[in-house]
């Protein structure tokens, strides 16, 4: 049965899929590595996402790409041997960088190869076509150390600033110094684990991910993008803020309760609902303005 299977494949593709084989088995080590990390670490789980929507995404295309598959032997190849020569780099030239650094350099050269497979085996009208999901697959490169404490910094300022403007709305006395906020009653430090990191890069990846799916112009599917990281911080604002309100008002079991431990979905559910109301209102004026060139179209003699 499989092999009848294999003998359907067009050949193109059955080289494609043997070279994604091999390239991940010469990659194994980082690859192993990178899930090892999304698992034990609660900063790396988005990349457990990657895959399988990458993998999603391009299915979901591939029925009317097949027919305009044209194998590229010079871009792919020049692609694969940008990516051996990070890899030859990574392994025998920067020998003295920390070993997130080489796992970080190790997985983009594998996801460069695998990207130049595609055009090597399937063309570049279908790599051009599969863009999205190809780059996509960039986000399983782990962010080394020195920039994930950059980004949880960010993170940990912008947080405790919102909630200070919530603070502020409602008429609570407030004072931030960093991040630290006094409020009668609590004073609260927004630490690295309460920055959010998790649930921010989650909502990042899914934003990008449904964008591409529900809207088909460019510049509106980057508002959403770039609206997604300004309310990866608010979201966190409003955990902060609903907590200490609860703590303060209603109950200081609260300050320690599931809400503040496990409250993280509950507030990037409320997220994702402004996501998907901003692009419900982009993809209406996408709806409207097609409808609008149809109606003109129709209107010219």
């Amino acid at each position: 049965m499989t092999g009848t299977v294999v003998a359907k494949l067009p050949l193109h593709q059955l080289s494609c899929t043997l070279l994604l084989a091999t390239l991940s088995l010469i990659g194994l080590h980082p690859l192993i590595a990178t899930f090892r990390l999304a698992i034990n670490d609660d900063e790396y789980t988005h990349i457990l996402l990657i895959l399988p929507l990458s993998a999603a995404l391009i299915l979901l295309q591939w029925p009317s790409l097949r027919h305009m598959t044209a194998p590229n032997l010079r871009t792919g190849s020049a692609l694969l041997a940008m990516a051996a020569c990070i890899e030859g780099l990574n392994r025998f030239w920067m020998a003295s960088l920390p070993g997130d650094i080489h796992l970080s350099i190790g997985m983009f050269a594998l996801v460069t190869a695998w990207i130049s497979v595609f055009v090597l085996c399937l063309g570049s009208r279908v790599a051009r076509s599969l863009l999205f999901p190809l780059c996509f697959l960039f986000w399983l490169v782990p962010f080394p150390q020195v920039l994930l404490s950059q980004i949880v910094n960010l993170l940990q300022q912008g947080s405790a600033l919102a909630a200070d403007a919530l603070f502020t709305i409602v008429g609570v006395p407030v004072a931030r110094d960093g991040i630290k906020l006094n409020i009668p009653g609590l004073t609260v430090e927004v630490a690295r684990e309460c920055s959010s990191i998790r649930s921010s890069l989650m909502l990042l990846v899914t934003t990008m991910v449904v964008a591409q799916l529900l809207l088909r112009s460019p510049w509106r599917k980057a508002i959403v993008i770039a609206i997604a990281v300004p309310l990866s911080v608010a979201k966190n604002g409003l955990r902060i803020f609903t907590i200490a309100m609860l703590g303060t008002r209603v109950d200081t079991s609260y300050l320690t309760g599931r809400l503040h431990h496990q409250g993280g979905i509950v507030f990037l559910s409320i997220a994702l609902v402004a996501v998907f109301g901003l692009i419900w209102l982009l993809k209406r004026g996408e709806d409207d303005a097609v409808i609008s060139q149809a109606a003109i179209g129709q209107h010219v003699p």
